[in-house]
Order: C-alpha cells, then structure tokens, then sequence
C-alpha cells in the first residue's frame, strides 16, 4: 500500500514537472549575435533571453510565474492597467539590476525605488538600453473617443531591435494605422481579446497588412474567455502562407 502510494506521488510529481517545463518552453530566433530566446508567460507576459540579459515585458502573475525565469535586466511595460502594471508582481520578482522603460503613465504609478530605474518613453520616442534599441509605438482603441479604454499617448506598444531582428509588442491596440505601416518586422506579439482590442479578424487584417515573419497571438483572454487563435491562424495563413504563426500556451491552466 505504501509503495502503490508512493508510485502514485512520484508520477504526480512527475506530471507537475512536465506541465511546468512545458509552460517555460522557450523558442530560439537567430541574431547576428546569438539566439534570442522566447518563453511565453501568462496573457500579455513576454520573457526574452539574449546576449546574456533578461527581458521582462509586462511582468504579471507573481512570483510563481517566474519560478526558474532569471531576474531581469530590463523591464518594458506598456500601460497602468492591472494586467500589464502588477504592482503585487514588480514586488515579488528581483529586479535590484533592472532598468525599465516605461510611458510616463506609468512611471507616475511607481514607487520611488522603482521610479529611480525608470527610462520615460513617449510615442514615437527612442532609446537604447543594454545594446537594444527601443522604440515606442503608439496603442490605443478605435475610434478615439471619451469611452476608449486606452486612449492614445497614455501606453506604448514597442519595436526592440535586437541583434538585427525586430520585434513587435503591440500591447493593449486596435489595427490602427501606426501599427499597418510597420515594416520589416521579424517576430510580433499581437493582441486580440475583446472588448478590450482586436477581435481574430481584425487582428489576421492587421498581421496581413503589416507582413511579421513570425506572429504570436498572445493576450487573447477576454469578458469571453479566450480566443479563438486556431481561427486567427488560418485567416492569417489563408492570406499569407509564409508568416509563421506560432500558437503557445499563454494560459496555464491554474491561472486561467
């Protein structure tokens, strides 16, 4: 009975470690210096590994979510909101070397020790950081209006160029016209959940407009649930089979 008991544990155990590993899965992209590594988080967190530095992008879902991630270097966040500004989860993570760049929305949100690392970026502003150029990209609901959840100017989607790749984050947008005339993307990070951003149409429209090599759907959970990405994919794919879209598990199931 004991045996049988402990079988039981070990095999639970081993699940658990599987199902974690799976959710810390990375990708690899090449640079010209080194691969650049992608490990999808939880809804809109993003974490990258290059050139010996971590990256946090939005940085949510407490410690636990980062069990096994190294401490960042730099942090970017891109608007006030709960999901993407986490005061509970800025607190719990190491960021004692981190710089952050942030929109100054947020940066008027920080404590002091945090206020101090903070780079402010406007739309449309730069900056480099650890050997990465950064450049912010307007985010924000159509139309314009009193009612917008995220009206423009207050948050930043970002371009990071990296090791000669671009990279994409939208942040919380609709397909608004700053995001259709980006080119030369590599890899982009694409919202879609509603009512909050983009529906699946919307969302393959703006990828289809913009052309990324590589496009991840990423927060995608809404009033709704999530979306449907498998559907996302095959808009994207029926109007354009060379961008690869890479479907990742963003929700684990005991965050969902």
């Amino acid at each position: 009975m004991i045996a049988k008991t402990l079988l039981t544990s070990l095999c639970l155990l081993l699940a658990l470690v599987a199902s974690a590993q799976q959710n810390k899965a990375t990708d690899k992209i090449d640079t010209n210096k080194g691969p650049l590594t992608i490990q999808p988080v939880l809804h809109g967190t993003v974490v990258m590994n290059w050139n010996g530095k971590t990256i946090y992008v939005d940085p949510y879902g407490g410690a636990e979510a980062f069990a096994g991630i190294a401490a960042p270097d730099l942090i970017l966040i891109t608007d006030i909101h709960g999901d993407h500004l986490d005061m509970k989860t800025m607190s719990a993570i190491n960021t004692s070397k981190a710089t952050l760049v942030v929109p100054q929305a947020v940066a008027d949100m920080l404590p002091d020790s945090l206020k101090q690392k903070a780079i402010v970026l406007a739309n449309n502003k730069h900056t480099e950081q650890l050997g990465i150029a950064i450049a912010a990209i307007p985010m924000y609901n159509l139309p314009e209006d009193a009612e917008s959840r995220h009206p423009k100017g207050r948050g930043n989607g970002y371009v990071l160029e990296i090791g000669g790749k671009n990279i994409y984050l939208s942040g919380d947008t609709e397909d608004i016209p700053e995001m259709l005339a980006l080119r030369n993307i590599d890899v982009a990070f694409v919202c879609m959940n509603l009512p909050y951003t983009m529906d699946v149409d919307q969302a393959a429209s703006a990828v289809l407009a913009f052309k990324p090599k590589t496009v991840y759907p990423y927060h995608y959970r809404g009033q709704e649930g999530l979306s449907d990405v498998e559907a996302f994919k095959k808009k994207v794919n029926a109007g354009d089979k060379n961008i690869d879209v890479r479907l990742r598990n963003w929700y684990p199931e005991k965050q969902r």
